[in-house]
């Protein structure tokens, strides 16, 4: 029983803290926009449900920690709106309401009668807040410990794989992929992981002489201690890996700052892609995860951090540092997944606004109300299914039909 509670607190904990933060970041996002412009917030929450700590600020606003921490919200005064785009009608009864009960003058604090492209900045910048902390994170675990980076170089070909095939030769230094500088071997093998089945140009160092090879990765599935078992895409490559092979990287803050920008650019770029086969066919919707499989990926990473640690210190600084590069990865797809034009989300409340700057006048009510039910049924529809994948991935099917069997 003990060692179930353990087993549970070590999955439970680190996703509580993953998700809190990066929720917290994109909601102090969208709050920092909206003090800066001066509109009238009502509540910050950190987690949905009952409150189990709340306090006001002098400015009116209620801190509050609900305890569901599974989000949060930002809520501005007089949104009463599902969608938080009101329709012509209900802006002009909410006017009326507030000269009424706080004066003219009180009607330029709140939300929906702030300009247009006020109200756009405030709504993007949750996920811009998003993908500031991935950069911050990044950049920070840069400046503290620098990187190892295992160069490019071909140690081996498998016999009979796409590599092989395509000409590739056991000595091969890989210069570009796809027109991208190639740093290091784990930038090679992250892009062809996700290019199955896609041609892809490669530039390789020969002999003092550079060659192009185009090769098309194939699917594999493999099983990793971490993710569990994914499908990905194989090349056959093999790099050097003895210690002497390895590069340690330090960085100034500059130059951190720089490269934490750049890892956040080539993740939002994996990202993109990847949900671009997906949607099209080409990937196959079985590696989406839901809020199960990123519980289990934090308890695995802080696993890995601490496997072989030499004291308890060690453990907690070993999970932390892989907690923390989890935390960004999982910032920037939130960032993004936020962005996409589905009302309910920040991307639907853009759409929206796109559509008042054009046709001078916001979306009708009935409109709203309707894009809010369908945006909200893809959203239920997409967890219930990211769900279903977790379940199959943790084999629960597997486990109950051996227990009723």
């Amino acid at each position: 029983m003990i060692q179930f509670i353990l087993t549970a607190l070590t999955f439970v904990v680190p996703f509580v803290l993953v998700l809190g933060l990066v929720v917290t970041i994109h909601e102090l996002g969208h709050f920092l926009a909206a003090k800066s412009f001066g509109v009238a917030i009502d509540r910050f929450s950190i987690g949905f449900g009952k409150a189990i700590a709340s306090w006001t600020d002098k400015s009116g606003v209620e801190w509050r920690v609900g305890w569901i921490p599974l989000g949060g919200y930002v809520r501005f005064s007089g949104d009463e709106n599902a969608s938080s785009v009101p329709d012509r009608e209900n802006l002009e009864n909410l006017r009326r309401e507030i000269e009424a009960e706080e004066g003219h003058d009180a009607v330029r604090r709140y939300f929906h009668f702030k300009p247009l492209w006020q109200r756009a900045i405030v709504v993007a910048a949750g996920p811009l807040a998003n993908f500031a902390l991935a950069i911050v994170l990044f950049a920070a675990l840069l400046l503290a410990f620098g990187q190892y980076v295992l160069p490019p170089k071909i140690a081996s070909v498998q016999p009979g794989s796409p590599a092989a095939r395509a000409g590739f030769m056991a000595g091969d230094l890989v210069l570009k992929a796809e027109g991208r500088s190639i740093k290091g071997f784990d930038e090679l093998a992250q892009l062809v992981q996700v290019r199955a089945n896609v041609p892809t140009d490669f530039v390789v160092e020969r002999a003092g002489r550079q060659i192009e090879i185009v090769a098309t990765p194939e699917w594999v599935v493999r099983s990793d201690k971490v993710a569990g078992q994914r499908r990905q895409g194989m090349l056959g490559l093999a790099p050097a890996q003895s210690k002497a092979d390895y590069v340690h990287l330090t960085y100034n803050p500059i130059q951190a700052l720089a490269g934490g920008t750049e890892r956040t650019w080539r993740t939002l770029e994996t990202t993109v892609y990847y949900l671009g086969r997906m949607v099209t066919g080409q990937v196959a919707a079985d590696q989406l995860s839901g809020p199960l499989g990123i519980a289990r990926t934090s308890g695995k990473v802080v696993q890995a951090g601490a496997a072989g640690a030499p004291d308890v210190g060690s453990m907690i600084l070993g999970g932390g540092v892989n907690l923390l590069q989890l935390a960004a990865f999982i910032s920037v797809s939130i960032g993004f997944m936020n962005l996409l034009p589905i009302p309910v989300l920040d991307g639907g409340h853009l759409l929206f606004y796109a559509y008042e700057a054009v046709a001078r006048r916001p979306v009708a009510a009935k409109v709203q109300a309707a894009g809010y039910r369908v945006g909200l049924a893809l959203l239920l529809g997409l967890m219930l299914f990211a769900t279903w994948n977790d379940l199959q991935q943790l084999r629960v099917f597997k486990i109950l039909g051996g227990v009723f069997s």
